[in-house]
């Protein structure tokens, strides 16, 4: 098993250029089942979640090829419609072949998802969605089971906006009978950027980037090509690098709108940072400053950054406070940042961190990949040696992330375990 060792102390100067959104390209990979034919999609990151989601496309009968972040896929011979456990319980995306294999086809069979160990994600909108729109839906033996001749447009509310759950009925709704309006809708860009995927395949869709999106179904869809939108949670956790290291990081390939809520925190502490039309210059010249953050949906502060950011605020000069209201257990990373000296106390979702002078190397665990990303911050600036193992989570979300981070000048290596 992979682990990363690094020496920390080293201030990251230079620049580095932003992957493609994982988020945005597992949903778009998925959409090409709508449709037969060879679909053609470029900067997709080379990630664990993106070989997983290939193999389970191939597994369904597509042929899939993958070279130089160009990933190609053709559905002309899909012939099977389960996503079995033995897959699915690696990735809680794969969930998202449920509403175009049913939207195709008239059934999909598909496992009760995995993924992170950081506490549960229901199904249940995903699964009360598709029924909104018509389909009988059972769920056996730990498998959604789910029948329809041909779905119905409906109105479909969310009591809680999920990104997962948009993404899904939205796809599903393509082909449907009629017009579906989904309200309390996932606002992120990666929805956003899916609607344009879908648009360009020929579906009606209007309303995505807002809280109530409409779908207009059509008879057929088409295969496109598609360049998917630089990853937004990437860019944050290397201008937390830069921050957190007293660092200058120019980032290319990356969308300052889609981070305005980090940015603005970051700000906050004291960061400096230039925005250009695809770029970013993050520079620290002095002390972090505490700040309070809460979590929230898209634009809101993202939970996929809360982990980085404790991270910088455990150097902070004064008390900083984090909620967290979106997963309200994801601080399995406190703990281990406890391990390098970070003085952190957990009361249910909120967190309070005082700012200490200085951490200290250690051997610490990853148990997500976010949780990954920000021992690798702390590592970066803690004294010593600090080893993480467990690092194939980070491998699902970010590209080459070591690779990335040396260049900038870190003292990282990716090592074997014994």
């Amino acid at each position: 098993m992979d682990a990363f060792r690094i020496i920390g102390g080293n201030k990251l100067q230079g620049t580095v250029t932003i992957s493609g959104a994982k988020n945005a390209a597992l949903p778009i990979m998925v959409a090409t089942l709508l449709t037969s034919g060879k679909s053609v999609l470029r900067n997709v990151p080379n990630l664990r979640d993106v070989a997983t989601m290939s193999k389970m496309l191939r597994l369904l009968g597509a042929q899939v090829t993958f070279e130089k972040n160009v990933l190609t896929v053709d559905t002309s011979k899909v012939n099977k419609w389960e996503a079995p456990y033995e897959l699915v319980k690696t990735m809680r995306a794969s969930v998202y072949v449920l509403g175009p294999l049913l939207a195709r086809f008239g059934q999909a069979r598909v496992s009760l998802p995995g993924g992170c160990a950081w506490g549960p994600r229901p199904v249940d909108l995903h699964i009360k969605g598709m029924q909104k729109l018509g389909a009988e839906v059972d769920v056996e033996h730990g498998y959604i089971v789910a029948r329809a001749k041909r779905l119905k447009g409906a109105h479909i509310y969310f009591d809680i906006s999920s990104v997962g759950a948009t993404g899904n009925i939205m796809m599903a709704a393509t082909l449907a009978r009629g017009t579906t309006r989904i309200e309390n809708a996932a606002r992120e860009p990666d929805i956003v950027a899916l609607a344009f995927f879908l648009r360009k395949m020929g579906a009606r869709i209007e309303g995505e980037g807002t809280d109530t999106i409409e779908i207009e179904g059509v008879d057929n869809l088409s295969p496109q090509e598609e360049e998917i939108i630089p990853d937004r949670i990437e860019a944050g956790t290397f201008m937390g690098a830069a921050a957190i290291t007293g660092g200058e990081v120019i980032l290319e390939n990356c969308i300052p709108e889609h981070v305005n809520a980090f940015t603005e925190k970051l700000r906050e502490s004291g960061v400096q940072i230039e925005e250009g039309e695809n770029s970013m210059r993050v520079k620290t010249s002095r002390g972090l400053q505490p700040v309070h953050v809460t979590t929230a949906p898209y634009p809101g502060f993202p939970t996929d950054l809360q982990a980085q950011m404790m991270s910088l605020l455990s150097i902070a000069e004064g008390t900083s406070v984090i909620t967290e209201t979106i997963f309200t257990d994801r601080f399995n990373h406190a703990p281990e940042l406890q391990r390098l000296g970070a003085d952190i106390t957990v009361d249910e979702n909120v967190a309070v961190i005082t700012g200490v002078e200085k951490l200290s190397g250690a051997p610490v665990m990853a148990t997500d990949i976010r949780a990954s990303a920000a021992l690798v911050l702390a590592g970066l600036v803690a004294e010593g040696e600090t080893t993480i193992s467990r690092v194939y989570h980070i491998d699902r979300g970010y590209e080459r992330i070591e690779e990335k981070l040396s260049s900038l000048g870190a003292n990282i290596e990716r090592m074997r375990e014994a």
